[in-house]
């Protein structure tokens, strides 16, 4: 947990982008340093800046539920997000500020190991994978510099369109499947 903890300060104090100055809190990572799976969104919305905890607002209690769905609970899994620092107005990251916080991501995830990574969205997949068409990629289960990634939409989706909440549940589902067949192979 040693190496999670240093990334933990490095984000709360980190100064690399203009975020910082209207953040409450920096958001890093949280969860099981040994998970299997990390699951990665996009960026913290206003309950995260509030509470500097991931996936702690409506998009988070709906994650939690379909994680309990899929049999897992938060505590068995490391949830974070590709940038650290709410942007304004819960716009989109930039490119910039992407690529100043992707270190973070990179870090917690080699200190981590996880056996595979949920990729939740159009900017975690641009980000990570350098893609996004998350409608037209969702589902699937994608091999990139010796990691496993599965790629799905982010919780907040469905939020603003009711339709896709049983295609999130079945994605963690099958994100399930996805992971016991990796340990059974």
């Amino acid at each position: 947990m040693a190496g999670l903890d240093i990334i933990h300060s490095q984000v709360i104090s980190c100064t690399k982008c203009d975020l910082c100055k209207t953040r409450t809190r920096a958001v890093p990572g949280k969860g099981n340093s040994n998970a299997e799976i990390v699951f990665v969104g996009e960026a913290p919305g206003r309950s995260e800046d509030l509470r500097g905890e991931p996936f702690v607002g409506a998009a988070g209690k709906k994650l939690t539920n379909m994680l309990e769905k899929a049999g897992l609970s938060r505590e068995s899994v490391y949830i974070t997000n590709v940038v650290k620092c709410r942007p304004p107005n819960n716009r989109v990251p930039t490119e910039q500020e992407r690529r100043l916080c992707i270190e973070y991501l990179n870090d917690e995830i080699n200190i981590i190991n996880p056996k595979i990574i949920c990729i939740m969205g159009n900017t975690a997949s641009n980000s990570i994978l350098g893609k996004g068409e998350i409608t037209k990629n969702r589902g699937k289960t994608i091999e990139k510099d010796g990691r496993i990634y599965f790629l799905t939409f982010h919780p907040a989706a469905t939020i603003y369109n009711q339709e896709l909440i049983p295609v999130l549940e079945k994605d963690i589902q099958n994100l399930v499947k996805a992971l016991d067949e990796i340990k059974n192979a």
